[in-house]
């Protein structure tokens, strides 16, 4: 079951817009020599064009699956998708035509310079010489890489690979754009860099992008929605301040061992607690996350009372206001880089 929660709408705001990505009940299995590995169990996708779309899961959770298949590289088992208004399964090759795509590693060969990189990627698509020489000048300038572009890209840093890769992405002037971790790694500074250019092309050219980011504060700054996937499904989705909004009006993380079951079922049944899971750390139980109703103000006493009368040994108790992080732990019990 997927739970959609949706901001309310302002008055007079217009109907949805068209998709660009759609997908109905994807389905993949992958038959290693150990045992069958479902990698996604029935994914429902809606993406409207001209709007960031961002997918949020831990490590195994069908991510890169999902893109895998949306950009034609894998077909799925079962189910249905249209990118760009194409069908993945009868209309691949126009599919290719009308996306970009930059991936978790740099693809690129190191002893080739950038410019050459993007003159064999553009010559792939048999983009006219004129044509390329003049998108490529523009896409250089786009992702500052004038005084770099002639170097073999084996001098580049990984800031510099990773604007690279971005300028080969919008090289054929995609209408969606597919970036799998595109800042993963990266010091800060260029991360806003790379968020920059994203801004600047959905603002200019209504490009629609679908990314998947480890880093839930790009996720919240920069998405229009977010989907969080867990074991192969949409376990959640929204807009970033729907889905932060529906946490309540403080969360308090309680860390220590005991009887955790008993406590998170006390807690559910006061009036002031609006949730409350168990999470993990690396794999591991570590703590309850609790929802409350209003501000922490009056809850912390009885929070502690109540595990005292439970058997749970608290060991500390952390108080702030709700984040997409804390929706990421509540819909999957796990911080995101478990």
């Amino acid at each position: 079951m997927t739970i959609t929660i949706e901001a309310p709408h302002s008055a007079g705001q217009s109907g949805s817009r068209p998709l660009a990505i759609e997908a109905i009940g994807l389905t993949k299995t992958f038959h290693t020599s150990a045992q069958p590995v479902q990698a996604l169990a029935g994914v429902n996708l809606a993406v409207e064009r001209g709007t960031i779309y961002a997918l949020l899961g831990p490590n195994g959770a069908g991510k890169t699956t999902t893109i895998n298949i949306l950009t034609t590289l894998i077909l799925p088992d079962g189910g249905q998708a249209r990118v760009a208004g194409f069908d993945l399964a009868t209309d691949a090759a126009e599919v290719r035509r009308l996306i970009g795509v930059t991936f978790q590693e740099t693809v690129v060969d190191k002893s080739l310079s950038g410019r050459e990189i993007l003159d064999v990627h553009g010559r792939l698509y048999h983009l006219p010489k004129a044509q390329l020489k003049a998108a490529i000048a523009e896409l250089v300038a786009l992702v500052e890489l004038e005084e770099a572009i002639d170097r073999p890209v084996k001098t580049y840093s990984g800031g510099m690979k990773r604007r690279l890769e971005l300028a080969r992405g919008l090289l054929t002037r995609p209408q969606v754009l597919f970036l799998d971790e595109p800042t993963l790694g990266l010091d800060p500074q260029n991360r806003d860099r790379i968020w920059d250019y994203v801004r600047r092309l959905r603002a200019e050219q209504g490009l629609t992008i679908l990314l998947t980011t480890h880093y839930m504060d790009e996720a919240e700054s920069l998405a229009d929605r977010v989907g969080i996937i867990d074991a192969g499904r949409i376990v959640a989705e929204g807009s970033p301040s729907a889905l932060i909004g529906a946490l309540g009006a403080d969360v308090i993380t309680a860390t220590g061992a005991g009887h955790t079951a008993e406590f998170m079922a006390v807690l559910r049944q006061q009036d002031f607690v609006a949730w409350a899971n168990e999470y993990l750390e690396e794999g591991q139980p570590s703590g309850v996350q609790i929802g409350l109703k209003a501000q922490a103000g009056r809850s912390l006493k009885p929070i502690v009372e109540l595990a005292d009368h439970a058997g749970y040994d608290l060991a500390d108790l952390s108080i702030k206001r709700p984040s997409l992080n804390d929706v990421f732990l509540k819909y999957t019990g796990r911080r995101l880089r478990d």
